[in-house]
Formats: structure tokens, sequence, C-alpha cells
């Protein structure tokens, strides 16, 4: 789903520094609450496997997550985005204006059958309209993948998986502005915002390292030394909220395939951040998110379900992992079933639910959080295409 290999560019990794413009912020009218899903229409799972088609059946969904158990469509956009993201390619501004989507991968033919190949492209959402409309389509680096946003809204960064670098753009109002790229030395596939905003990490997601980006006002660096080994196909990545720790979901050298996959946790607030643990999660730990109040994680299990149902790996259905995190660590405490081929995954506003995408199945489920327990609510809000990606604020 998300590893197709090119011929790609050989980069030495190297010190970087980019000065970026700082833009004063303008203030807007806060809007409704909203969470974004990309619907890929090119990539299928099959009972035989994976197959990709052509082009022009994206879309990206808007739901309105104002009753939070009960989430509803109200509008779609045709746009290209895709599940070779990873399912973090799309985020929406803290004030909830804009929504911002990665398109990461376009298919070209080749005799009967079709290939991923990079696209460079950023849609920008204006989410206060009625209804929401595309701003503007950006060029960035290439294959962008997953996004962070901070949380003063003015800096927003995009992964480069092919382009092996961070792209940084400002944000004023809806006008959104790609500024500088730095490179990161490895195919970079999420990227993540500490919430003071003066650090951001990079999964680097075949290198299965985690990268450090320093910011000091306005500049921002890339320091090679200090990066960390977490786990191969590293993709899902979020900090939480006091910047203590960060967590990582390492889907394996391989996805489906039968085998255990990790968790790593990360001290982020040291002056050189370490990995302090590994947790065993399942087979394929596709996306991770942090709840707002930071006491919990969330995790979309794949388990074998991207596989073709001959693999010895295979399950017809993945699971939702829910993670304690404490003064004392992080501890695994609750899994719930989920749909078949789990994508994206995302907090409610008040992290009393959790949302995460069926792939296959076309759904959006939704789980409540009851203590240290995950509960599956049965809603299943059907979906005009394949949940490839989650987003919130």
């Amino acid at each position: 789903m998300r590893r197709w290999l090119a011929h790609r560019l050989t980069r030495t990794a190297l010190l970087g520094t980019l000065i970026l413009a700082a833009p004063a912020g303008v203030p807007a009218a806060e809007a409704p609450s909203r969470i974004l899903v990309g619907l890929d229409g090119k990539t299928f799972f099959d009972p035989e496997g994976g197959r990709n088609g052509p082009n022009g059946h994206d879309a990206v969904g808007i739901l309105d997550v104002g009753d939070e158990a009960r989430p509803r469509l109200v509008h779609t956009l045709p746009l290209d985005n895709s599940v070779y993201g990873p399912p973090t390619n799309l985020r929406v501004t803290p004030d909830g204006r804009l929504g911002l989507v990665a398109s990461s991968v376009l298919m070209r033919p080749e005799g009967t059958a079709w290939y991923a190949q990079p696209d460079n492209r950023l849609h920008v959402i204006d989410l206060a309209a009625e209804p929401p409309r595309l701003v503007e389509t950006l060029t960035v680096g290439s294959q962008p993948s997953g996004l962070a946003i901070n949380r003063a809204g003015d800096l927003a960064l995009v992964a480069n998986r092919e382009g092996r670098s961070v792209t940084a753009l400002t944000i004023r109002g809806t006008v959104v502005r790609p500024i500088a790229t730095v490179e990161v030395g490895d195919e970079a596939a999420a990227v993540a915002f500490a919430p003071d905003g003066k650090r951001a990490f990079v999964a680097k997601n075949k290198a299965g390292r985690i990268g450090v980006l320093a910011i000091d006002g306005t500049a921002l660096r890339y320091d090679p030394g200090l990066d960390m080994p977490v786990g191969p196909g590293v993709y899902g990545l979020d900090v939480t909220p006091d910047g203590r720790l960060a967590l990582t979901g390492n889907t394996g050298p391989e996805p489906s395939d039968g085998h255990a996959d990790t968790v790593s946790v990360i001290r982020a607030d040291a002056a050189r951040p370490v990995v302090v643990d590994h947790l065993g999660i399942g087979d394929t730990p596709e996306a991770l998110a942090i709840a707002p109040d930071g006491r919990h994680a969330a995790v979309s299990v794949v388990r074998g379900a991207s596989a073709p149902r001959s693999s010895p790996g295979y399950t017809p259905t993945g699971a939702v992992a829910l993670l304690a995190i404490g003064p004392d660590g992080v501890r695994r405490v609750a899994e719930a079933e989920a749909g078949a081929v789990t994508q994206g995954i995302v907090f409610s506003p008040s992290g009393a639910y959790v949302y995460v995408g069926n792939y296959v199945d076309r759904t959006l489920g939704v789980y409540r959080v009851e203590g240290d327990g995950l509960a599956d609510t049965g809603y299943r809000l059907p979906l005009p295409g394949q949940p490839a990606s989650l987003g919130g604020r």
C-alpha cells in the first residue's frame, strides 16, 4: 500500500539550515469542528492482492463532528490524494479555517497495468466557506506525504518521500506559500511538531529512523547526528501535548506478513532525544494518534488484511489498539475489532471518541474511550470512496 519502488537519486545526509519568513498571523473566525478524510479511488486490495487503476477518481471528504458519536459527511471535493501516503497526508489548521491535503502519487499506465509515480502537489481548502472550496493547489516536493501544522497555525511542514526532504510553508489567512525545502538524507514519510514549535520530528520510513528538526525563531535546521533508530517501515508519528514523549508506528519490513511489529516511545523533550521503549502492537501499525489530553494513543493495526487471501499472514479484519500514557511510561490497555485494511486514525475534538478509516469496507468506524477501555459504538459511517487518511486540527 505504501511500498512502491522507483529509481531514486542518491543523496548525502547533510546539515541544512533554512531561513523562514515569519508573516504576522491574521485572525479568522473559528470554523465548525471538521475532520478531513482522503478517499482514494485508484488503489484496491482484491482477494488476489493489491492493484492500481487510473487516476481521476479520488476525493477529499469533509466530516462534521459536532456530534462526536455520529460524525456525518457534509461535503466532498474531487481532489487527487492517495493511500500511498501514508495516512497522515492531510491536516486542519488549529483555528479550523483551512485544510491541507497532499497528493503523494499519481498512476501511469504500462501496458494493462498501472504503476505509481511521485506527484508534487498540495491542496489548500477553505473549510469556513459554505460550501467548503478549493483555494488553490501548490507545488511542493516530490511525493509529499505526512503533514504537520504548528500550534500557532502559521507554519506547516510536509515530508517529501521521493524528495528525501521537508518543505516549509507559511500560512496567513487563506494564503499558504512554500518558502524553502531542507534535505534530510532519507525518504521522509511523516512529520510532527513539538507543542512549543521549537522542534519537529521526521519519520524516515525506509531507514527506520526518526530525524530531528530544530526550530529557532525563523530558522529550521536538520542535524543528522540526532537521528534515532526505531524500526523498519516507520510511518505513524505523533507527540504528546506536553512535549514529553513522541510515539512512532513501525510497520516492519513487509506489511501484513503475519509478524508482530512495534510502537516506539521517544523521550522527546531531552536535549538529545532518545528511544526509551518499544511495545509489541501486532502486524502493521499503519497510523497512530495521541488524544488531546495526552492520556491515550490510538493505533490502527492492519494485521493481515492487506495481504492476498492465499497468504499465510492474511486476516479478514484489522484492529484499533489503545495505549495509556502515564508518568511511568506507555502501556497497551485495550483493543477492538475494526474493518478491512485500517488506515487513518484520529481522536474526536474532546478525545472521547476514536475514528478509524476502514479502507476496503469504505466506512468510518467510531469507538468510545471508557477509562482505559475502548468500546465499539457499532456506528459505521458509509463513505463515497476508500478512506486512505484522516486528519483533524
